[in-house]
C-alpha cells in the first residue's frame, strides 16, 4: 500500500498519466485482498471464538484491513486527479505538495513498521504528525481560494488541486486509525479521540 500512495503522489507530481493509469488499474486486486483478508478474520471468530489478547488482534486486524482499503481508494483518487491534470496546460507553480505528500507518506510508513513490529510508541509518532498535515491541508485550501480568485477561467483544475490535497489528508487520518489500532492491539486501550492519550510519544 505504501509502494500505491508513492506511485499515485509521483504519477500526480511528475504528470504522469501512464503511471497514474496503472495505479488506477491495481484498485481491483486492492479490494480483494480487503475481501480475502476479512474472510480469513471471520473463520478464526467462528472456528477458534478467540479471547483477550487473540481477540483484540483478530478485531484490530479487521479495522487496519479496511483502512488499507480505504487509503488505497485515496491512491486512486489522486492518480485520477492526475489523469485529468495531465490532460491540461500546467496552472503555474501555485503549489507546492512536496511536504504534504513527505509527511503522509511517513505516516503511512510508521504505522505499518510499529504494526510489523508491534511498536506502540512509533504509532503514537503517527498521532502526532497528524496535526501537522492537516495544517498543509489548511495552507492549500486558503491557496486555492486565492489562485481562484487570479484566475477564474482555470477553477476546474484548481479543484482537483484541492481534492488531492483533501486525499493525501485523508491517508494521514487512516496512517492514524491504523496507528490507533496498533496501540489497541498491543495495550489493550481504546485511543480513538483522545489525543491526550494517544499522542504522548515523539520518537
Amino acid at each position: 500500500m505504501e509502494d500505491k500512495v508513492q506511485r499515485a503522489v509521483e504519477a500526480f507530481t511528475t504528470r504522469d498519466d501512464i503511471l497514474a493509469a496503472c495505479v488506477v488499474d491495481e484498485d481491483n486486486d486492492v479490494d480483494q485482498m480487503e475481501v480475502d483478508i476479512e474472510e480469513e478474520c471471520l473463520k478464526l471468530l467462528a472456528l477458534y471464538q478467540p479471547v483477550a489478547t487473540d481477540l483484540r488482534f483478530i478485531i484490530a486486524v479487521l479495522k487496519i484491513n479496511n483502512d488499507l482499503e480505504r487509503i488505497g481508494d485515496e491512491a486512486v483518487n489522486i492518480a485520477e486527479r492526475s489523469l485529468f491534470l495531465a490532460q491540461h496546460e500546467p496552472v503555474g507553480d501555485f503549489f507546492d505538495f512536496t511536504d504534504m505528500a513527505q509527511k503522509t507518506q511517513a505516516m503511512l510508513r510508521r504505522s505499518l513498521d510499529a504494526l510489523v513490529s508491534l511498536d506502540p510508541d512509533l504509532a503514537r509518532a503517527v498521532g502526532a504528525a497528524d496535526d501537522e498535515v492537516d495544517e498543509l491541508n489548511r495552507q492549500m485550501y486558503l491557496l486555492v481560494q486565492q489562485a481562484m480568485r487570479r484566475q477564474p477561467e482555470k477553477i476546474e483544475q484548481f479543484i482537483h488541486y484541492l481534492s488531492t490535497s483533501r486525499h493525501l489528508e485523508r491517508i494521514a487520518d487512516y496512517a492514524t486509525n491504523i496507528a490507533e489500532d496498533v496501540v489497541y492491539m498491543i495495550e489493550g486501550e481504546v485511543v480513538r479521540h483522545k489525543p491526550e492519550v494517544f499522542s504522548t510519544h515523539k520518537v
